[in-house]
């Protein structure tokens, strides 16, 4: 099953990216403009290495980046990167237990928190210079490689109800989500009566955790801004495809997904240096 742009509350999500990213273009292009010295050193050196880390924020979660590599020529980037990104469903939902004043949020139908790292390697072109005082370098970017998906099982408080005389009282206890017997309202059954109380503590179940091996790709265009050549300020919008021969469960209700599409937005800080 595919998990595209296309639904209604990644669409949303999308649109939000895209705010953010223009915010962001005017204000970090003025602040390089206005605050950042200029290169001390001459237009014609060229740093053959770099490095640098970014904040991701994407259209089902957020996760981090780091990225190093060679500048082969100034028009041209090799680099390997390294992600680790959430991926949610846009099914997802927070409710709470009105049964309980002090009950803690969950999403119902939620069996697994995902997380995705991949090891890619990718090619940057330049698009467009910059002059030496400042301005935005454009280049277009494309990476692809391996990755693994880690699907982490949902755990629940469980309420469970015992009537004494008149008396109802209830214990809790921690429960591994099961959408056969948990369900967002009391069921009272033949040996127990229980009701979901909300989301347990979120190291439960590292024990449990499965891989999905597969692949992924990426590409968009890094807008690089500032006047010094030896400082990465850089902020990137794109998109990415992820693919699993075997499919990952995320949501109970909803078939596993083969496929994860979406778009992103991160801010790239690092350096270059020989």
């Amino acid at each position: 099953m595919f998990y595209t742009l296309f639904s209604a509350p990644v669409m949303r999500r999308a649109l939000l990216l895209i705010c953010i990213f223009m915010i962001s273009a005017v204000g970090t292009f003025t602040y390089g403009q206005t605050v950042e010295e200029p290169d001390t050193t001459g237009d014609n050196l060229l740093f053959r290495k770099e490095k640098a880390g970014s904040a991701i924020f994407h259209s089902a979660g957020w996760g981090l980046g780091y990225r190093f590599g060679k500048n082969k020529t100034y028009f041209n980037k090799k680099m390997f990167e390294v992600d680790i990104v959430e991926m949610k469903s846009p099914k997802e939902y927070k409710r709470v237990n009105p049964n309980f004043s002090n009950s803690r949020r969950y999403i119902y139908g939620k069996m697994n928190n995902v997380y995705l790292i991949r090891f890619g390697y990718g090619v940057q072109k330049l698009l467009n210079d910059k002059p030496y005082w400042g301005g935005i370098e454009v280049r277009f970017f494309y990476y692809g490689g391996l990755e693994v998906g880690l699907a982490k099982p949902v755990y629940l408080y469980i309420a469970n109800y015992t009537k004494v005389g008149e008396q109802i009282y209830y214990d809790i206890t921690t429960e591994k989500y099961d959408p056969k017997i948990h369900f967002p309202y009391r069921v009272i059954g033949p040996s127990r009566d229980i009701d979901i109380y909300g989301k347990a503590p979120l190291f439960r179940g590292f024990g449990e955790i499965k891989p999905y091996p597969g692949i992924y790709a990426k590409l968009g265009f890094n807008f690089e801004y500032g006047t010094n050549n030896q400082s990465i300020k850089a902020i990137e919008v794109g998109a990415t495809v992820d693919a699993f021969p075997k499919a990952i469960p995320i949501m109970a209700f909803n078939d596993p997904y083969h496929f994860l599409v979406n778009i992103y937005i991160s801010f790239n800080f690092g350096k270059r240096y020989n």
